[in-house]
C-alpha cells in the first residue's frame, strides 16, 4: 500500500512549520522521495533523516519520535 499524501509532510508536533529551515528540510525530503532515497541529509540539524516512505514501509511507529514517521495522528 502506498503511503497516503498527507502523511508527507512532518506532523508539526514533529517539525514546527515555524522552525527556520522548515521549508530547506521539506525540500531535501522531497528530493529523497523523488530519488527513492531511505534518508535525507537535513539542513536544520545536519543529521540524517529517515523518509516517510521508510518510515512507512516499516508498518509500524517505533516511539522514537521520528521526524517523518507517518503513523502520527494528524490534527484535524
Amino acid at each position: 500500500m502506498a503511503l497516503p499524501a498527507d502523511r508527507l509532510r512532518p506532523h508539526p508536533d514533529r517539525l514546527d512549520p515555524a522552525t527556520p529551515g522548515y521549508d530547506e528540510a521539506l525540500a531535501a525530503h522531497e528530493e529523497a522521495i523523488r530519488a527513492g532515497e531511505p534518508l535525507y541529509h537535513d539542513p536544520i540539524t545536519g543529521m540524517w533523516v529517515m523518509t516517510a516512505d521508510t518510515l512507512w514501509e516499516r508498518g509500524y511507529c517505533c516511539e522514537l519520535n521520528c521526524r517523518h514517521c507517518p503513523y502520527v495522528e494528524r490534527p484535524r
